[in-house]
């Protein structure tokens, strides 16, 4: 736990004692927004006088030991609900999967193309959809996340370092920032044109590792990346694919690429015109992608007659891309 984050909650937990003995409301609401650095909503708020009360899924948690404090509500969003915890000295995050039917993550079925279950039954299950097999559905989209967050880590892409996934609940770390604060997204920060230039250079080199890996995370975007004091930080992955085994890993693989340059290029206009996600795709293809790969962002068009339904096929990527940008800002716009 950082100094500035033990000396806040140290401080909000002797006012909450104070309060309490004194029998009065807060008369603050907005310290616990200064904690976390951001807006927490009103139901998720920590009252001084009566201490946030603990979300059914993570009761077990509490339970067994592992969260000993649920401090905040840090946000919502289409697939989770996450919040800041207390595990005894540290202070971490408990991200809280919604169930399938309360999801709003459209086309589940593109992601999950290709992941393989070791067990026969339960790979049978989940293609007849039973409801055993919708449960092992589940927990195969909770430790996509856990398993990518681990093979980051392993290939030395920053993310945050997770400590287990307990019945839907993923534990991991709380990224902040050099103020100990909560890190904020990569949509809610200006950039100087050589910070942009530098953190795309970043980005191309995590996506580079990640493909490598053989992982393509499938949303990324702004709205997916943190900003602590060293650099971009990479979150939500439980949609991440099998880039050899997804027939959608390439367009999904351009889609984060551009995406990430669209952001960076609002800063440094000359990314604009770099051509990334099928420079690594190429090498890809061949195995000529290493994590040292140094990439030059140009890449020369085959000159051959165009593939008509390939074209099309670009068109209609393109198409969704934009719409669901437009999705994730309302989204955002919504926390």
């Amino acid at each position: 736990m950082s100094s500035r984050i033990r000396a806040k909650y140290n401080e909000i937990s002797q006012a909450q004692t104070l309060l309490i003995n004194a029998k009065q409301p807060s008369p603050n609401l907005t310290t616990i927004s200064l904690f976390t650095g951001v807006e927490v909503p009103s139901e998720a708020e920590v009252r001084y006088n009566d201490a946030m009360k603990t979300p059914k899924r993570i009761q077990p948690l509490v339970d067994d030991g592992l969260v000993d404090e649920v401090i905040s509500q840090l946000m919502s969003g289409k697939e989770a609900t996450v919040y800041i915890v207390r595990c005894g000295t540290e202070i971490r995050c408990a991200k809280v999967y919604k169930e399938a039917t309360q999801r709003s993550f459209k086309k589940a079925a593109q992601y999950q193309e290709g992941r393989k279950s070791r067990n026969s039954r339960r790979s049978r299950a989940m293609e007849k959809g039973s409801s055993y097999g919708r449960e092992q559905q589940e927990q195969a989209w909770q430790n996509a996340e856990v398993d990518a967050l681990y093979k980051c880590a392993a290939a030395d892409i920053r993310v945050p370092t997770p400590f287990g996934c307990f019945d839907g609940v993923l534990l991991m770390e709380l990224i902040t920032d050099a103020n100990g604060d909560v890190a904020p997204r990569l949509n809610d920060v200006m950039l100087s044109a050589e910070q942009a230039i530098k953190d795309h250079d970043t980005m191309m080199s995590y996506i580079t590792r990640m493909l490598c890996a053989g992982i393509v995370h499938g949303d990324l975007s702004e709205f997916n990346v943190l900003l602590d004091e060293t650099g971009p930080v990479i979150i939500d992955l439980p949609q991440a694919v099998d880039a050899s085994a997804n027939n959608n890993a390439k367009a999904m693989l351009a889609r984060d690429v551009n995406n990430m340059t669209g952001y960076y290029s609002q800063f440094a206009p000359e990314l604009k015109q770099t051509q990334y996600a099928k420079e690594m795709w190429a090498l890809y293809e061949k195995a000529k992608l290493t994590p040292e790969t140094k990439l030059t962002g140009q890449f020369a068009e085959d000159t051959h007659t165009a593939d008509v339904n390939s074209v099309l096929e670009e068109i209609q990527a393109a198409f969704e891309e934009e719409q669901e940008k437009h999705e994730r800002i309302r989204e955002a716009n919504e926390l």
